[in-house]
């Protein structure tokens, strides 16, 4: 295989993980307060050939001497977009909207690692009965995952439910026609590097398995507790959409598309020069 089919090769590679998420962020579009996510590319290792042995015959030369020879690109980071997607109003008492970027809430979510706590935006929640007591009901988002307060427990609500309030600082007030009004402070978080987080598909992220080389959990995100309440930013009766921009993905979808056949007409090329050489007598 010549020099050309492997720089393309390696290019081709890493413009199909490029197509993926551009994919995975078009086919969410829809999705409630999901977060799209952005590829960029850096250039993989550049050899350099020292083609003239003389240096007195370089004078004059601007550039830099020899010839520089790439083996193509790769993707060096595939981060997470945070911007605030567009409210919707709903009037629905069980939906919640942050206005704040960074702010998300924390679930319980039981799959093949166990029972891990997850952050979403998605504030659609619902009342469901509690497995272990049917006199109560518990809070999930619509995905069926337990919705958990500021100490990691899961919400229980006893008695016929009359009215549901959420304020602005995150304080889930019920309503029931037995025991009256009982509030419940939603576990949320403040997210300051998005890009360590893991997305773990379902609209749900989590702290990657190497965080203790990453750094601290608080590097990452940091829990809003005591007076930090106060930054808590959220509307009840409103969903956040998408921030997926359509427009733009298709476009760039359209550019990498464009990459990929030149990089595939390159490997034809370096085919058919093979051919060549190979059918010489």
């Amino acid at each position: 295989m010549n020099r050309t089919m492997m720089t393309a090769t390696n290019t081709l590679n890493q413009l199909q993980s490029k197509i993926d998420q551009i994919s995975n962020n078009i086919a969410n579009v829809d999705s409630t307060a999901y977060k799209k996510t952005q590829t960029s590319f850096n250039d993989l290792l550049t050899q350099s050939f020292n083609n003239q042995p003389s240096e007195t015959k370089e004078k004059g030369r601007l550039t830099t001497p020899g010839i520089r020879q790439g083996t193509g690109a790769k993707v060096s980071q595939s981060q997470l977009v945070l911007s605030q997607g567009s409210l919707k109003t709903t009037d629905r008492n069980l939906d919640a909207a942050f206005t704040s970027e960074d702010q998300f809430f924390t679930v319980s979510v039981q799959d093949g690692k166990g029972v891990n706590t997850r952050l979403t935006r998605d504030g659609a929640f619902y009342l469901s009965p509690n497995a272990n007591d049917q006199d109560q009901m518990v809070l999930v988002t619509s995905a069926g995952h337990q919705v958990l307060d500021e100490n990691g427990n899961q919400i229980l609500i006893d008695g016929n439910v009359r009215d549901i309030k959420i304020s602005e600082n995150g304080l889930l007030t019920v309503d029931t026609e037995e025991y009256g009004e009982k509030s419940f402070r939603l576990g949320i978080v403040s997210v300051k590097k998005p890009q360590f987080l893991d997305q773990l598909g379902g609209n749900l992220l989590g702290l990657p398995g190497n965080i203790n080389a990453l750094g601290t959990e608080d590097d990452i995100m940091t829990a809003l507790t005591g007076d930090s309440r106060n930054q808590i930013a959220i509307r009840q009766g409103t969903l956040e959409s998408s921030n997926v921009d359509l427009s733009k993905e298709m476009t760039d979808l359209i550019n990498v598309q464009r990459s990929y056949q030149f990089q595939s007409r390159a490997v034809t090329m370096a085919d058919q020069m093979s051919g060549l050489i190979n059918g010489i007598r």
